[in-house]
């Protein structure tokens, strides 16, 4: 492998994601030449692994709430979105060959449902477009004359660029390269950086479950059941779903959906309480009602599974939760099915969230993600202050950022003389 020098108006991306690649595109296709450096031994490592069971590209809801599900940042992201949202995201698929479906919950899918033959249709179409690819190269700052620093398998290499797109994700999955030591570098320079947490994120219940519950029933997933959420802020949740309980508490789906509130909220009180109503599809009163039905020589869990269908690790839950007098109270167990308190104390580790909050502060950038202390140099995807949940408006988001730091960098570059 041969480094040099990059000619004039040519720029070097940092980060080989979904961002870094989609803002590599737009560079070729404006004509200017494109080195794409990554850390991993190969490109597009979580993107793999985010479709492996299924890659969720976007989701096709209308766009004014697609835009409200990034929270605080929706006016921000509102900008980027705008020219490239999810349809943009889908025709950009489309014409890579992998046609796109909507599934029963709004997602979208490419009909292979598998991300590696759209990676590699989307390599094979950058190779085409002259974009060249260094693996193993893990990016350490800049010299004091502005080039960029990188570690390759014990080398420092000095690369010299006109234009630089930083796409360096966040803080999860560090083993496929998210790993968050960028924040360092950048607030060396005087960028100004929220921290990073979890997002789409487990949590910790207080005090532990027991030996019992974690032994048989830790892995298993609770659904039906609702979430219901106040927080001291006056935001509110009421969602039905599922979720799987953990040997330390709970995560899954339902879950992230409100992981940002609660995260929010232990971070303010040192604790969340949540409340799940495990027979969300019956009132309280139908379930009053066969609560205080005649068991006869029945036992109370025989008694909850026959009347209301409850068993395992519902059953099980009850039990972890209520003492002795409290299960043979009618009244209070009929409350507990349909409210029943969990206080969550953690997020679970941000290296097994499946994303990250914070990051880069739009406030440190100009409008065209332009690093204000470091002219030339253009941020996107994950690496920046905002968070979603999942359901596709992850990776909208950073194809969208990566799209718009492409075309400010080739902005950028048409400034400077051939």
């Amino acid at each position: 492998m041969i480094h040099g020098e990059l000619s004039k108006r040519s720029a070097v991306i940092v980060g080989a994601g979904p961002a870094g690649l989609m803002a590599a595109e737009v560079l070729a296709a404006a004509g200017f030449g494109v080195k794409v450096f990554d850390a991993m031994p190969s490109v597009g490592r979580k993107f793999l692994l985010a479709g492996r069971g299924g890659l969720n590209l976007t989701h096709a809801e209308s766009f004014e709430p697609f835009v409200k599900r990034y929270g605080e940042r929706d006016r921000t992201l509102k900008t980027f979105l705008s020219s490239f949202g999810a349809q943009q995201t889908r025709q950009w698929a489309d014409d890579l060959g992998a046609e796109t479906f909507v599934g029963s919950s709004q997602r979208v899918f490419p009909k292979e449902m598998k991300a590696a033959p759209l990676l590699r249709a989307w390599l094979k179409r950058l190779r085409g477009m002259g974009v060249e690819f260094f693996a193993r190269h893990r990016w350490q700052g800049w010299t004091p004359d502005g080039k960029l620093i990188f570690d390759f398998e014990g080398q420092r290499l000095n690369i010299a660029s006109d234009a630089c797109i930083l796409a360096l994700g966040g803080a999860s999955w560090q083993r496929l390269g998210s790993d968050g030591v960028w924040v360092s570098i950048l607030k060396g320079v005087g960028t100004d950086i929220a921290d990073l947490l979890p997002s789409n994120c487990g949590f910790e219940i207080a005090g532990g479950w027991s030996p019992y519950l974690k032994s048989r029933f830790a892995g298993y997933p609770i659904k039906p059941v609702a979430i219901n959420f106040s927080d001291s802020q006056a935001n509110s949740f009421n969602r039905q779903g599922e979720f799987v309980l953990t040997d330390s508490g709970i995560e899954g789906s339902l879950v992230y959906a409100v992981s940002s509130l609660i995260r929010d909220e232990i971070i303010r009180n040192s604790q969340a309480t949540v409340h799940l109503d495990l027979l969300p599809d019956l009132s309280y009163e139908q379930v009053l009602n066969q609560c205080t039905s005649p068991r006869g020589s029945k036992t109370i869990s025989e008694h909850l599974r026959i009347r209301l269908g409850l068993h395992g690790v519902k059953t099980a839950l009850i039990y972890e939760q209520l003492d002795k007098q409290a299960i043979a109270n009618p009244l209070l167990l009929s409350q507990s099915l349909k409210n029943l308190p969990l206080k969550l104390t953690a997020t679970r580790p941000i290296d097994e969230a499946i994303s990250t909050a914070g990051g880069v502060r739009f406030e440190s950038m100009d409008d065209g993600l332009m690093l204000n202390a470091r002219p030339g140099v253009f941020c996107c995807g994950e690496m920046l202050d905002w968070e979603a949940p999942t359901g596709g408006y992850l990776l909208t988001a950073c194809f969208s950022t990566g799209h718009w730091a492409g075309h400010a960098a080739s902005r950028w570059l048409s400034k400077i003389p051939a």
